[in-house]
């Protein structure tokens, strides 16, 4: 990194790329104070800021390594920032200061990606991206009727920016990347020609660059400083991972299912704690012990799955039910979280109340992992789980760390996977047992072995279903999190929006081409179509779910490359072709690895696609053997059971991708 200065001001560059440039009429940053109003509704947020107070820090006083910044010459110092490696230390003499903002240098043509796992908008410019965990709303679209009757009959309407997994990170095509070391409420703004903003509320004590020359070592160096995953276990290789939550007829259903050609590698229950039935529907007990009523000789049935090479997993999350038998256990040790009057803060669920373990409390985030995860689940049997609500932390509770929960709110998925991988690593599990998360913020990738997409609509929406899974990916891959999936055929079924057979196939057919193939019933299984109530859906199922165990072997490969180097499995097509700019703002095609290229189809009645094929490689369709240059558009046919896939002439698994199209 390289500090000059300037007549007014100074230049700070990395590796020959400018950054930021500041000069006392046109300063690049700007410091004062705000009042948030911040009202949570079951993980759906409402958020607006008065500002106080915005200065441009205009006047810079440049000494070593050192940038003095005031409001005006002679006028006390507000900010400090030090240049040490490749990072910017900042401090704030004014204590007053809450808020800041910070202008980088942009290009007229520049792309921007990352900002953690966007659904929406893979390429973030000519946008502004809220950075803040929530729920990211059914719909997501306010000009549609679904999220109009969303925002209305609960709050949970959402917009393009809301997500899951936020995270401070850009990425730019001029081959550098900015991190802000944060957890507080942030916004990176990419609305303006010239320069991008980032607002964050409070002053960070950090704000890390990185360069390289390729794409791929950029990639390489933030999987590096978040965290890599460990290789997929073994066991995902044998099938799809089978969603049901019917009692004990999940074990029916499952044999059903396999006696018709469908791979299996796991039986996932969520229900496998019992369920709660309230005037919404049935809900799941929130006591993470197995329910045997439900689910009759439960840890036998397990040893019995598992002899026949299928894994049995569930779900937990960070809340207890104050009926279940978990509660009194917690808060006796005072493992909850508190409220102002410093009793159990309790949040209603919808005709039940449940206590947030207080992972900021060692003890408490000790026996979560292993009183409820180590010997409920794992000494169980249970080789996996979903483990949800990462993002749900309320922002009025007491916390035993003592910061602010607005503060902490962003840090809670990080912690959540964290006590996770705890209780698999004091198993030595890490590497087999397989849990996964859809809230995320930074260093979530350090712990979190597997991302799912969170609750996408059961539609070929454009904001909140199918297509969206892809953009997540891609989006969440540049940044260190090399596995992803979702919920085949979608969850979210509301306002009388149902699953169709067609929505149903096309979404197996891009599963088959993910690092995890995993079906749901979704949160209304009755009113929507399930994979084993239709023969034809059934049997186009068990044929994906053979293409996926095909590639198995290309499969291991990129798990051992994700683990060696950070590179996601599903990637963008320009980190392997950054000299074709045609590619930077694809986001509804993945390179699967380096030589299968995968467009799903993600419109409805569609049966041919148009797809881009990059520059630098003769591209062949795995269905009719055709053969096309790259740098150019093609359309070919696609029905259902024939995705627009493409394998690269010459590829090491040229062979086994061509194999594909006799499945």
């Amino acid at each position: 990194m390289l500090l000059e200065k300037t007549a007014t001001g100074f230049t700070l560059s990395l590796d020959g790329c400018e950054i930021l440039r500041h000069a006392a009429d046109n300063p690049a940053l700007f410091a004062g104070r705000g009042e948030e109003r911040m009202d949570m509704y079951r993980g759906n947020f409402d958020i607006e800021d008065y500002v106080v107070e915005r200065v441009a820090l205009a006047h810079a006083e440049v000494e070593g390594d050192t940038i003095r910044l005031s409001n005006a010459p002679g006028q006390p110092v507000r900010l400090v920032l030090t240049v040490e490696g490749d990072s910017l230390l900042l401090a704030a003499p004014d204590a007053s200061i809450n808020r800041l903002w910070l202008r980088t240098v942009a290009g007229k043509d520049e792309h921007v990606w990352g900002g953690g796992e966007q659904m929406s908008y893979f390429d973030l410019r000519g946008r502004r991206f809220p950075l803040w965990t929530s729920e990211p709303g059914v719909g997501r679209d306010k000009t549609t009727e679904i999220t109009f009757q969303s925002d209305v009959t609960g709050k949970a309407g959402g917009d393009y920016y809301n997500t899951n997994y936020p995270q401070p990170t850009y990425i730019s095509s001029r081959r550098y990347a900015l991190h802000v070391d944060t957890t507080a409420y942030a916004v990176f703004d990419f609305r303006r020609e010239t320069f991008h903003e980032v607002e964050v509320w409070e002053v960070p004590e950090k704000i890390e660059f990185f360069a390289a020359d390729t794409f791929r070592d950029l990639v390489g160096k933030l999987s590096l400083r978040f965290g890599r995953q460990p290789e997929l276990p073994e066991w995902v290789y044998g099938g799809a991972i089978i969603g049901l939550k019917d009692g004990k007829t999940s074990f029916e259903r499952l044999e059903k299912i396999r006696a018709a050609g469908v791979k299996v590698s796991g039986l996932w229950c969520e229900d496998w704690v019992g369920l709660r039935h309230t005037s919404f529907g049935a809900r799941l007990f929130w006591d993470w012990v197995g329910n045997e009523e439900r689910y009759p000789h439960l840890r036998q049935k397990i040893a019995e799955l598992a002899d026949e090479n299928i894994r049995f997993l569930g779900y937990v999350n960070p809340y207890l039910c104050v009926d279940g038998s978990l509660f009194p256990e917690a808060e006796a040790s005072g493992y909850f979280a508190t409220d102002a009057e410093g009793k159990t803060a309790l949040v209603d669920f919808g005709e039940f109340d449940c206590g947030v373990v207080d992972f900021t409390n060692p003890d408490a985030a000790a026996w979560f992992a292993e009183r409820v995860i180590g010997e409920n689940m794992l000494d169980y049997g249970l080789s996996g789980w979903m483990a949800d609500f990462g993002e749900y932390l309320p922002i009025d509770v007491k916390l035993a760390n003592g910061v602010d929960a607005k503060r902490m709110h962003n840090a809670w998925p990080t912690l959540w996977a964290e006590v996770n991988a705890r209780a698999v690593a004091s198993r030595g599990k890490t590497g087999e047992a397989l849990f996964f998360m859809r809230a995320g913020y930074t260093g979530v990738q350090a712990h979190c072995p597997l991302l799912w997409g969170g609750d996408q609509s059961v539609d070929f929406s454009r904001h909140d279903g199918l297509v969206t899974v892809i953009s997540g990916a891609l989006s969440s891959g540049l940044l260190g999190n090399a596995y992803h999936h979702s919920d085949i055929g979608g969850y979210t079924s509301l306002f009388g929006n149902v699953r169709t057979a067609e929505l149903l196939m096309r979404w197996a057919e891009m599963a088959a081409f993910t690092p995890v193939m995993r079906s749901h019933e979704g949160n209304r299984p009755r009113d929507n179509l399930q994979i084993d109530q239709d023969e034809v859906v059934l049997a186009h199922f068990a044929r994906m779910t053979a293409i996926y165990v095909h590639l198995a072997p290309y499969l291991k490969v990129l798990s051992a490359e994700a683990a060696e180097t950070g590179l996601p499995v599903q990637r963008p097509f320009f980190l392997h072709h950054e000299d074709d700019r045609a590619t930077y703002a694809i986001q509804d095609a993945y390179l699967y690895g380096a030589d299968l290229l995968v467009a799903p189809v993600w419109r409805a009645g569609e049966t041919e696609r148009t797809v881009y094929l990059p520059k630098g490689a003769r591209w062949v369709h795995v269905w009719s053997g055709a053969a096309h240059e790259g740098g150019r558009e093609v359309t070919v046919a696609a029905p259902l059971g024939q995705p627009p896939v493409f394998y690269r002439a010459g590829a090491a698994h040229e062979k086994l991708f061509a194999d594909i199209g006799t499945l």
